[in-house]
C-alpha cells in the first residue's frame, strides 16, 4: 500500500528542499516546532514530536528519503517517505511516495499530506 501524490509548487527545487530539511523553515511553514538533521542518518522531529524519524537519503534539490512515523503508531513501526523534486521552469513538481504504514492510517495520511504539507508549503513559498 502506497500513497503517491504529485503537486506543483511555484518555487525552485532548492527552496522546497530547504523548507523540508531545515528546521527553521519547516517550523515557519507549518507553524509547529521542528528539529531536523540535515545529515544522512540524522534524526528529525516535526509538529512538536507528532512525526519523528531518520534521514535515509538526502540529495540536495532532488530527493529526500525518510524513515517516518507518527507518535501514535505502535513502537518501532516506521514507514518510508520519499520526496522527489523536479524543477520545471519557475515551478517544481514534488512527487511523494509514502509506503509501509499501518493499514488503518491510509485515509488520514493521504489527506494529511495536503493539509499539513502541500497547502502550507504553497502559502509559504508562492
Amino acid at each position: 500500500m502506497t500513497i503517491t501524490q504529485t503537486v506543483t509548487i511555484r518555487a525552485g527545487a532548492n527552496q522546497i528542499y530547504d523548507a523540508l530539511t531545515a528546521a527553521k523553515a519547516f517550523a515557519e511553514f507549518t507553524g509547529a516546532p521542528a528539529e531536523i538533521s540535515q545529515q544522512v542518518g540524522g534524526e528529525f522531529s516535526c509538529f512538536g514530536g507528532q512525526v519523528t524519524g531518520r534521514q535515509i537519503e538526502l540529495r540536495p534539490n532532488l530527493r529526500i528519503v525518510q524513515a517516518w512515523r507518527v507518535s501514535s503508531w505502535p513502537e518501532a513501526i516506521y514507514s518510508t517517505v520519499k520526496f522527489d523534486l523536479e524543477q520545471a521552469g519557475t515551478s517544481t513538481n514534488v512527487t511523494l511516495e509514502h509506503s509501509e504504514f499501518p493499514e488503518d492510517a491510509e485515509a488520514h495520511l493521504a489527506s494529511g499530506w495536503h493539509k499539513m504539507y502541500w497547502e502550507p508549503l504553497k502559502r509559504y513559498l508562492e
